[in-house]
């Protein structure tokens, strides 16, 4: 039986600021409804990589295909579109402090829909329902937990249900409960929604629990080492970075 065409398609992607390299020779596919892991540790140019993914910085060389059509080349009128398929959850949660959470995840819609109001403060208690956070619409960002204010992000994120879910360091900076419970909502949103999600990460905990297949950038050679399921990549690989980075903490 033929594999369906990718989802996602990086093509001999090299990503740099002006003359310095973040990453280079980057080629991997994302099979459509995964949830596929960029990892590796600090500095390796993940967070870069995401942002090549998502339309903020153009790769110095290489294609980006999105359902086989080439991100990059489209016209800057049919990439702004396309970009609209995506959600994005940033690391810091990146919530507008004086709007209560209904109307940080209602702001995506007043933006790019012409639902009227009620339509839109609808869908805004949808989807904040979806995270766990039924009957928090009026709530404010300082008065919940900092994991409760990451569900906010990820509601924010699918408030135009987006094709494509970008997840930055979600985990970061939360307690391993919080974190779990993340996890947690990431893979039933996958399992409900059928959407494509793209996590940047370090958390092994996060990795073994979420990933279905990942790649693995090395911040030495700046590029990456190898692709494939976390787990077979811990137990199998015959790369001793690799390994190591999975094995992290193992007795």
């Amino acid at each position: 039986m033929t594999a369906p065409p990718p989802h996602i398609e990086v093509e001999s992607v090299t990503l740099a600021y002006g003359d310095f390299v973040i990453q280079h020779d980057l080629s991997f596919r994302i099979r459509r409804g995964d949830v596929y892991i960029i990892m590796g540790g600090s500095g390796c140019g993940k967070s870069t990589v995401m942002r090549s993914l998502t339309g903020l910085l153009a790769p110095k060389t290489g294609r980006i295909f999105y359902d086989g059509t080439s991100f990059w080349e489209m016209p800057a009128h049919e990439r702004a579109r396309t970009m609209r398929r995506f959600g994005v959850m940033y690391q810091s949660g990146a919530l507008w402090s004086s709007m209560t959470l209904s109307e940080n995840v209602a702001l995506p819609l007043e933006q790019y829909t012409t639902l009227s109001p009620a339509q839109i403060r609808a869908i805004a208690t949808y989807k904040l329902a979806l995270v766990g956070l039924r009957g928090f619409d009026d709530f404010y960002p300082s008065e919940i937990s900092g994991g409760m204010q990451k569900r906010v992000g990820v509601a924010r994120a699918m408030a135009l249900d987006p094709e494509v879910l970008f997840f930055d360091e979600p985990s970061a900076g939360l307690d391993p409960l919080s974190a779990r419970l993340l996890d947690e909502l990431i893979l039933e949103l996958r399992e409900s929604l059928g959407t494509t999600m793209v996590v940047v990460t370090h958390e092994l905990a996060s990795i073994f629990t979420i990933a279905d297949d990942a790649v693995f950038l090395d911040p030495e050679t700046k590029t990456m080492l190898t692709t494939g399921n976390p787990r077979e990549l811990r137990d199998h690989s015959d790369l001793p970075k690799v390994r190591a980075f999975l094995n992290r903490g193992a007795s």
